[in-house]
């Protein structure tokens, strides 16, 4: 005998909504989900679990009697207006996932009597560009021009990586929610997020974009965590959203990045975006926009030539293999330091093989494979 259960039909259609799914869509192709809505069947169980699983939420959220109200712990701003708290769902699991790894390290990490970290939040009531950029360079032990040594990209983002996270501050790169590729994190949603704390500052960072675009959206959140402010943006078209901290942590990562009086050295001498990007180890894009911020190009020039690289990035995108090294990525998506703090706490004792699985979203024998072979 298979049990049937009522369920709300308004936790239905919210559900689907939020998944970001047409109601029409996903009832035309799940017919009995429409008959759950209209109150002709009643689903059983199991498939309860299977639309949970669809719709991405937890089996006991269909069961409420009204829909929660979900809100996203940190401000989201978007580059056309303000700050919102309604982002794409796949956003906001991530947000979520990142803020549960985040809380248990800081639990694990104050029993172990770590202190605050001097430099979050230092500059919360000065916010000034320059000394913002001088402070972050001192205490990443950087000198203005460090990224021109590199000859890569790649080269350059694992560098600058390794020294933030040797500061205590967890970066994890990943594309889609937790492991699932179905899931992709929309890069034109979401750039980037940065979770603010004073024992465990954690950078989220799109590993969809690009590699030299991404080391712009690391040090916008650096500059995030010196400020003192928790934010997720999109930062279309490079452009920062029209609010105050986003506007200074903009410029922050800019002057950081393309530092003026070495940017007007480059071009005088080869005035070419192409050639600056190369130097400075950035995306044309971020050259681009440091021209227009110097009145090296017009607004008109920057985004005819935003507009172009866009299309010329994709199309490269497009051509793209897909593959890869599943615990070599796996590694960018925990980060080396919180799978470390990880692989302790559970050797440790402090921390139960199952909760390890879950905080780290892998299950059994990946799980075990990642930190014996791979680790």
């Amino acid at each position: 005998m298979r049990t049937e259960i009522n369920v709300n039909a308004d936790i239905l259609t919210w559900a689907i909504a939020r998944a970001g799914f047409d109601l029409h869509e996903f009832t035309d192709k799940l017919p009995n989900v429409q008959k759950w809505i209209e109150g002709e069947k009643n689903p059983t169980v199991k498939q309860l679990e299977d639309f949970s699983k669809k719709v991405y939420i937890p089996f006991g959220y269909l069961f409420l009697p009204a829909p929660p109200k979900e809100k996203l712990p940190i401000p989201f701003y978007r580059t056309e207006g303000t700050k919102t708290t309604t982002v794409n769902i796949n956003i906001y699991d991530t947000v979520l996932t990142m803020q549960q790894r985040q809380d248990w390290l800081k639990d694990y990490l104050r029993d172990l009597s770590y202190k605050p970290l001097p430099y979050v939040g230092r500059f919360e009531n000065h916010l000034n560009v320059a000394d913002i950029v001088a402070d972050i360079r001192r205490t990443l032990e950087l000198n203005e021009n460090w990224a021109s040594e590199f000859r890569t990209w790649q080269e350059t983002l694992d560098f600058i990586t390794h020294k933030i996270e040797n500061e205590g501050i967890i970066i994890a790169f990943n594309g889609v929610v937790e492991n699932n590729v179905y899931r992709k994190i929309p890069v034109d949603e979401c750039r980037g997020f940065v979770l603010v704390d004073h024992i465990v500052p954690l950078l989220f960072v799109n590993n969809a974009d690009s590699k030299s675009a991404q080391l712009f959206t690391i040090i916008h959140e650096l500059a995030h965590i010196w400020t003192g402010h928790s934010a997720g943006f999109d930062f279309r078209r490079l452009q920062p959203a029209n609010e105050p901290i986003e506007i200074i942590c903009d410029k922050v990562a800019a002057e950081f990045l393309v530092p003026e009086r070495t940017f007007n050295s480059v071009w005088s001498k080869n005035p070419t975006i192409r050639y600056a990007s190369r130097f400075f180890k950035v995306s044309e894009i971020v050259i681009a926009r440091r021209a227009l911020d110097t009145g090296k190009i017009s607004r008109k020039e920057f985004f005819e030539f935003y507009e172009d690289y866009i299309r010329r990035d994709f199309s490269k995108k497009e051509n793209q293999k897909p593959g890869g090294d599943f615990y070599a990525t796996t590694k960018k998506r925990l980060s080396i330091v919180f799978a470390t703090h990880v692989n302790n706490a559970v050797k440790s004792g402090k921390l139960l093989y199952r909760d390890a699985c879950k905080l780290t979203s892998l299950k059994g024998d990946t799980f075990q494979k990642f930190f014996t072979e791979h680790f």
